[in-house]
């Protein structure tokens, strides 16, 4: 098989051991890639380590995971993607991009999980911005299956249908986002929909919780079987456009952050890392929650798959 197919002949370069790029890491390497996982310094190698072993858990024989300190690294020529995930800081990012276009071999794809930067102001003025992408996933990276490969101006799409096999045969879910707009794809459905939320609740229609309830046991239930353009397909238009003709003029479309939220923020009230969003949370809770959070997931992904 050629590596198009074969997941195991992938050599995969993860640059960042924060949450992201552990989760990422360990996606690969729970789908026998071979990963090198590349952190600031040697100092970090241990902690790196230990971090994604623990999202990859007990399996014995599985391929070990390589962890080393990005300015001793020299392999270059033996990796096939490379994917950088350190912190949301663009200056640094495009320190970064730079430095990998001069060492790594040109047609090796490049990407970024910025989740706010898009790929076109990473790679400007680069020799090598052709190969490079953004490459975004969605936390737990080594759960949730999506990823968005992003074009950018120059980004070749050619090159991006290598990447998007190279995902699929990693086990992971990529879409091609065919323009380098704000928040790509998923994120702005999600924020559309989180918009309304929002708006949901400072008009008093609904509680925190009730929401939650209302999504899940109904088109979030669906989704999870099929999207929303299949799941229309299957419906029939005419009753969505029905609904949309009285629903639509109603609907949130303010430019600006609702007024609970602008609330929340002001007062601390960050959620689970504060203690207190919406709701109130203590160490142990947050804990519990976090838990049956992954076990949901991990739950899901085995029937998705």
């Amino acid at each position: 098989m050629d590596k198009e197919t074969d997941k195991s002949a992938l050599r995969i370069a993860v640059i960042g051991a924060g949450t992201m790029g552990c989760g990422i890491a360990a996606g690969f390497t729970a789908q026998g890639c071979d990963v090198a996982l590349l952190v600031r310094d040697a100092s970090q190698a241990d902690a790196a380590r230990g971090r994604t072993l623990v999202l990859l858990g007990p399996a014995p024989g599985r391929r070990e995971l390589n962890v080393h300190a990005l300015g001793a690294f020299s392999a270059w020529d033996r990796i096939d993607m490379v994917i950088e995930s350190i912190g949301e800081d663009l200056a640094p990012k495009q320190q970064l991009f730079a430095w990998l276009d001069a060492r790594v071999p040109a047609g090796v794809p490049i990407g970024s999980n910025s989740s706010g930067f898009p790929i076109s102001r990473i790679a400007a003025g680069l020799a090598g911005r052709a190969r490079m992408f953004g490459m975004h996933y969605f936390m737990p990276a080594h759960l949730v299956p999506l990823v968005e490969v992003v074009l950018g101006a120059d980004s070749d799409p050619v090159l991006a249908k290598h990447v998007c096999e190279m995902f699929t045969a990693a086990g992971k879910k990529p879409v091609l986002v065919k323009r380098d707009i704000a928040g790509f794809l998923a994120n702005r459905i999600q924020h559309a929909l989180m918009r309304e939320v929002l708006s949901l609740i400072d008009s008093g229609i609904a509680s925190p919780e009730d929401i939650d309830l209302a999504v899940r046991y109904s088109f979030g239930f669906r989704y999870a079987a099929v999207g929303p353009v299949l799941q229309k397909e299957i419906s029939g238009w005419e009753s969505m456009a029905r609904a949309a003709r009285e629903i639509y003029p109603t609907l949130c479309n303010s430019a600006t952050l609702a007024p609970c939220m602008e609330r929340k923020l002001s007062e601390g009230k960050l959620g689970m890392k504060g203690g207190e969003g919406f709701m109130t949370w203590t160490a142990q809770s947050a804990q519990a929650a976090r838990a049956d959070y992954e076990q949901r997931l991990a739950g899901a992904l085995r029937l998705l798959q």
